[in-house]
Formats: C-alpha cells, sequence, structure tokens
C-alpha cells in the first residue's frame, strides 16, 4: 500500500493550488468589462419594465457576466500559449502550475452550466450567450489580421449588452430602435480601441509568433502616434450620434459630467501609451485602459438612470483599480 510522504500534497492542497492558479488566471479585473457591458442591458431592461423587474433574476444575469471573462480567458490562454510563452512567461498554465486539460474541463462545465441556467431563465438569451464564447474562440486567431481582431473583439464584448437585456427583459417585446443599436456600436468601439491598447504589451510575442496585431503592423513608434488620435474616437462619434439624434433619451447634467471625465481616461490612456509604448510601464498603464472602457460603458447607463450610473462609476473605476493591483506582475 501506498504510503503519503510529507512532500507529498495531498489532495486538497493539490486542489487548492489549482483553484489558486486558475482563478490567477481569470484576471478578474477584466470582469468589469463584460459586467458593466452587461449591466448596461440589465439596467435598460429594468428600466423599461420596471413592473416585470426581477432582483434575483438581475442578480444571475450579474453574476454570470461578470464571471463569463474569467471562464473564456482560460480558453484564450490555453489558444494563445505560443505567445505567452514570450509575452506572459509566469502566467499559470506557461509556468505548468495550472493544468491546461483540467482547467479546460472546468471552464467548459461552468459554461454548460451558464447556458443551462440562461435556458431556464431566457432561452432568447442564449443566442449572445454563445455568439459571446464563439467569438472569443475566433478572436484568437481574428487578433493575427489588423483591426480584425479589434472588430470581433468589440462585438464579443457588445453580445454581453444584448445578453444582459435579453436575460433579464422577462419576455416584452424586443423593438430595434437606433438608440439601441449606437448603444451596442459605442460598446463595440470602446472595447475595440481597449484591446489595441493592450496590443502594446504583447507587441514582442506577437511578432515573434507572426500575429501581425494593428500595433505589429504599424510598429511601435508609428502605434503610439495612433494611440493618441484613436483616444478621441469614441467621444467623437458618441456626439456624432447625439447631433444625429440617434438616441431618443435627454442629454443630462449626469452624462455630461461622467461624459467630461471619461474623455479625460480615454486621453490619458493615449498619452500614457505613447510615453510608455513597451516596458512594464505599458502594463501598468493597462489601469487607466481598462477604467476608460469600463467608466466609459457606464457613462452610456446616465441616458437613462443617471443615478445608478454615479454608483457603477465610482465603483469600476475603484474595483477595476484594486483587482489590478492584486496581480501586479507584469509577466503573471
Amino acid at each position: 500500500m501506498a504510503v503519503r510522504t510529507e512532500t507529498q500534497p495531498s489532495s486538497w492542497q493539490s486542489l487548492g493550488v489549482f483553484l489558486r492558479a486558475y482563478v490567477k488566471s481569470m484576471r478578474l479585473y477584466y470582469a468589469f468589462v463584460t459586467g458593466i457591458a452587461g449591466w448596461i442591458g440589465v439596467a435598460y431592461a429594468r428600466f423599461l419594465h420596471p413592473e416585470t423587474a426581477s432582483v434575483p433574476l438581475a442578480a444571475v444575469t450579474l453574476g454570470i457576466l461578470f464571471l463569463s471573462w474569467g471562464i473564456n480567458q482560460i480558453i484564450n490562454d490555453y489558444l494563445g500559449l505560443a505567445e505567452d510563452r514570450i509575452n506572459a512567461p509566469r502566467r499559470p498554465m506557461v509556468t505548468g502550475e495550472l493544468r491546461p486539460g483540467a482547467a479546460l474541463t472546468l471552464s467548459l462545465s461552468l459554461l454548460v452550466v451558464a447556458v443551462a441556467v440562461t435556458w431556464r431563465m431566457a432561452p432568447w438569451a442564449l443566442v449572445p450567450l454563445l455568439a459571446g464564447v464563439a467569438l472569443n474562440v475566433v478572436y484568437e486567431y481574428a487578433k493575427g489580421v489588423p483591426v480584425l481582431g479589434n472588430v470581433v473583439f468589440g462585438l464579443m464584448i457588445s453580445a454581453c449588452t444584448a445578453y444582459g437585456f435579453l436575460a433579464t427583459n422577462n419576455g416584452n417585446p424586443v423593438v430595434v430602435t437606433s438608440g439601441r443599436l449606437s448603444v451596442l456600436a459605442l460598446v463595440a468601439l470602446m472595447n475595440g480601441l481597449m484591446t489595441y491598447y493592450t496590443y502594446f504589451k504583447d507587441y514582442a510575442g506577437d511578432k515573434a509568433v507572426g500575429k501581425i496585431t494593428a500595433v505589429v503592423l504599424q510598429g511601435i513608434q508609428r502605434a503610439r502616434t495612433t494611440a493618441i488620435v484613436t483616444s478621441f474616437l469614441p467621444s467623437v462619434i458618441l456626439w456624432v450620434l447625439v447631433a444625429l439624434g440617434a438616441f431618443e433619451s435627454k442629454i443630462t447634467p449626469t452624462f455630461v459630467f461622467l461624459f467630461a471625465v471619461t474623455l479625460f481616461l480615454q486621453i490619458w490612456t493615449g498619452v500614457l501609451y505613447y510615453k510608455y509604448p513597451s516596458g512594464p510601464k505599458a502594463y501598468f498603464s493597462l489601469v487607466t485602459n481598462f477604467r476608460a472602457c469600463t467608466c466609459g460603458q457606464v457613462m452610456l447607463i446616465a441616458f437613462f438612470n443617471p443615478e445608478l450610473a454615479l454608483y457603477l462609476y465610482v465603483a469600476a473605476y475603484v474595483f477595476v483599480g484594486f483587482l489590478f493591483g492584486l496581480h501586479a506582475d507584469h509577466q503573471g
């Protein structure tokens, strides 16, 4: 009979190591990207039909949305192992701390649970849910095609907005309007731009494995200038849509205030990547990048629920920074 020595970890210890590595790989500071994108849809459904709004339904939906990035990130890490060996050599899946097979099995199991719960809540919400999962896989290959990767990523996150709305709409009629399409487009644009900035830290690995991202195509020097120019893009397009009367809601003072703060965050993101396009500082500039993206999404909620937008804006700004601070290894 085999006897476990003191140097051999117990099954519970091994499980603990696995779960810590899994949670680390989820990179939970990203949770606010999918979570807030989906919260736009949840808040809008409750705004349109407060009489049928369900707190438990909203809570379950938001739980799925906030965890969805981390669950899908495991799949993304598995597909991107080649460049991660260069860009992030201390990531758990690269070091072997996180076993790929077991991690994929857990992620796929959690996805099955999410699908089953969604089917029970609102079958139509499965369309954006499954589309988001599929786009996550497509993204790993589309990333190597300039701009296409950014478009795919943006569409993937805008699927979260559609999911949040459909999952909590309680079967009420769904009407497609210019304002709703404009919000989806802005969510896609902000996230497509956000992921463009993340390519700076991945430049060396992407170039080494032949992934021609927009940053690799331009080269660091041109890309850093593009970072400044494109930082204005979401704000310019937003006000073009406002001028064209795309939104049914009126502009509120809260919206204008949050817009001004968001514009600063977006421009400051561009400035940071212009100043620090490579090295550790390019990684640590991500916290401003994520804040600009998530807070920009919250700003859209101020169109129809200014009070909620203020609360979420502060919470997103604080917790994105807090969670990012727990993951301070720029190569992990």
